[in-house]
């Protein structure tokens, strides 16, 4: 018995080992991978649709968040007030991991009228993560 015990707990190490050795790359493609598999489920006022695509040579990440909202001026406003405060919680929800900030990966979120252009861009880094979560 004593023994079984021990066999479980030295695999369940060795696999702890393993997924704590991987490096920023493989967790920005596991990142985008498992982004893309949940975003069904991804709700958000406004938002339709949203996708993560990832640039390995470049450490980034790139987020669309596509809404249902009308390029105009009262959207664009009340996109940039909102928009940030989304990503905020998406931080503090580990839905955009800190982990992969402090690793040296930027996040590029981009949200995005009906047309696809661009209420807001918010550039996610070691340099803004701090400002961001205030």
């Amino acid at each position: 018995m004593i023994r079984k015990v021990s066999q479980i707990l030295c695999v369940v190490m060795m696999v702890l080992m393993f997924i704590s050795c991987k490096n920023a790359k493989q967790k920005l493609q596991e990142y985008v991978t498992t982004y893309n598999s949940t975003a069904a489920n991804f709700k958000a006022e406004d938002v339709t649709l949203t996708t993560a695509r990832g640039y390995i040579n470049d450490d980034k990440i790139e987020l669309r968040f596509e809404t249902n909202l009308e390029q105009n001026a009262a959207n664009k406003t009340k996109a940039e007030s909102s928009f940030p405060k989304l990503l905020k919680e998406m931080i503090n929800k580990d839905q955009i991991p800190k982990e992969l900030v402090e690793e040296g990966i930027q996040f590029d979120a981009y949200f995005l009228a009906d047309d696809n252009t661009v209420f807001v861009k918010q550039v996610i880094n070691k340099e803004s993560l701090a400002e961001l979560l205030k």
